[in-house]
């Protein structure tokens, strides 16, 4: 099975989706969804992707898997990049703690639920 075959990258890429689409179409607004749900399903998304992009590249194929340090990697990057950097250069972002959380809490889901090794019937 494919990362992108796995339910449990589907359903927040499905989210993600969803939510979008009724912010900019229907600008229909939920305050805490608003703010939060982009954010807590954004690790998995990307991540999701890249590991799909890497199994097809890397020699291991579907038995790759990123290690706890990569994810933890990931999250520093999304956390600093979007957090930190961004705010500083542009009005369009504001930082956020709970963003941050929100990162973390996707990167475990992530690690738990999509990275994980292919097994061989």
């Amino acid at each position: 099975m494919t990362v992108f075959k796995n339910p449990y990258f589907i359903f927040p890429c499905i989210i993600f989706w969803a939510n979008q689409y009724f912010e900019r179409i229907h600008h229909l607004f939920i305050p805490f969804v608003h703010a939060y749900l982009d954010d807590l399903m954004a690790i998995p998304v990307v991540l999701g992707i890249t590991l799909q992009v890497f199994r097809w590249i890397h020699p291991s194929k579907d038995q790759f898997v990123f290690t706890k340090k990569q994810i933890l990697v990931g999250w520093l990057y999304f956390s600093f990049m979007f957090e930190f950097a961004l705010p500083k250069w542009s009005t369009t972002y504001t930082s956020d703690i709970v963003d941050v959380i929100c990162y973390g809490i996707g990167a475990v889901y992530f690690y738990k639920f999509i990275n994980i090794f292919e097994t061989k019937p």
